[in-house]
């Protein structure tokens, strides 16, 4: 005998809540020591660890599409004011024009609110490792180029999506892989 409609969605609506989303794993980003706007040391494990975070590789001097993506990530940041365990990363390619003062200039523009949005510098090797090697958003043929993408990074340091910032509704749909890698931990 069939269950009424009722039963059938008690049954199944609790069990919503256990299912793991579809988001692909794009490997692991290993640990890393930077420094931030401010002119402290950025230190990854400490800083990102249990966290959801976005990351984007920009430049100050850039005119072309860092101010856009600059602006969309305050937009995220913006989108995602009430969640304590989301942060905001933008790693500048080009170190040697990027100090931390200049960083926190940028920032300043942008309204970027510090407690959850850090601006990277420091070695040119390790920006470059993380930029080519790991999140696959910067060029190894180029110093100056990158991808126009932000990276979905999940409480395990596991890259699991890639938005491409050009396309209109790209922040509703990094707030949208935002609120879907956190509750895998719901």
């Amino acid at each position: 005998m069939p269950l009424p409609r009722r039963s059938l969605f008690a049954f199944t609506f609790p069990l919503a809540g256990c299912l793991r989303s579809n988001l692909p794993d794009y490997g692991t980003v290993p640990p890393f020591r930077l420094i931030d706007q401010s002119g402290q040391p950025f230190d990854s494990g400490r800083r990102l660890a249990g966290m959801t975070w976005v990351a984007a590789f920009i430049f100050t001097t850039c005119n072309g599409p860092c101010p856009r993506m600059t602006a969309q990530m305050r937009k995220v940041q913006d989108a995602t004011s009430g969640m304590e365990d989301v942060r905001l990363v933008s790693f500048s390619i080009d170190p040697a024009t990027d100090t931390p003062a200049r960083l926190a200039e940028y920032a300043a523009r942008f309204k970027a609110n510090p407690s959850r949005w850090s601006f990277l510098t420091g070695e040119e090797s390790v920006i470059r490792a993380l930029g080519v090697d790991t999140f696959h958003l910067a060029d190894p043929h180029e110093k100056l180029a990158h991808s126009s993408r932000f990276a979905l990074v999940d409480r395990k340091s596991r890259i699991r999506g890639y938005y491409y910032t050009a396309l209109a509704g790209a922040v509703e749909e990094v707030v949208a892989g935002i609120q879907t890698v956190r509750r895998e931990w719901l």
